[in-house]
């Protein structure tokens, strides 16, 4: 019984293997068989020993010639003595001092949203803020550093900001006016 399974055994892989081997190649239709065509380099032309020459000319004089000796420039004491007392002569420069205006100081607004310890942290937080699009800042203090969004002119914005960072964070913002650093 075992040389009747071992023959059926045997015989089907038989099968199996040429019907993996010769069927594709059966099935697969008409082949085109694609013949790169390669074109050969020509042999080397031989040269004829004559060469070709050119005419060499003669250059052409175009009667334009420069002075043989240096030029030499020949100022006037007197003119330079004009022209240093009209310059001393000039008007007085006025200077007008202009108070320097500071259009955010009355009117802009930021959002101080917490103080860190860690500045790493402070740091990592204002990228992620940038990245929501949020103009987020840290300003570093003696011991921790404040995560500070704005300055913005208008305060509902940054009120309904606000709300919207304390469910990103989890850290109630405080609306503060806002000071410049150099007014």
């Amino acid at each position: 019984m075992a040389s009747k399974f071992q023959s059926r055994l045997v015989g089907t892989i038989i099968l199996v293997a040429i019907g993996v081997i010769v069927l594709p190649d059966v099935l697969d239709g008409k082949k085109t068989h694609y013949k790169e065509e390669i074109a050969s380099i020509p042999i080397k032309p031989e040269l004829d020993d004559d060469l070709e020459t050119f005419d060499v000319l003669d250059p052409v004089d175009d009667s334009a010639s420069l002075p043989e000796a240096p030029v030499e420039v020949v100022i006037d004491d007197a003119t330079t003595a004009q022209v240093e007392a009209a310059e001393q002569e000039s008007l007085p420069v006025v200077v007008k001092e202009i108070p320097e205006r500071n259009e955010y100081q009355d009117s802009a607004w930021i959002i101080q949203l917490m103080a860190l310890k860690n500045a790493d942290n402070a740091n990592n937080l204002v990228k992620d803020l940038q990245k929501r699009g949020y103009q987020a800042h840290t300003k570093p203090e003696k011991s921790f550093t404040r995560v500070i969004i704005g300055p913005d002119v208008s305060k509902s914005k940054l009120e309904r900001q606000v709300i919207e960072l304390e469910k990103i964070t989890g850290s109630k913002g405080q609306l503060l006016k806002f000071k410049p650093l150099n007014p």
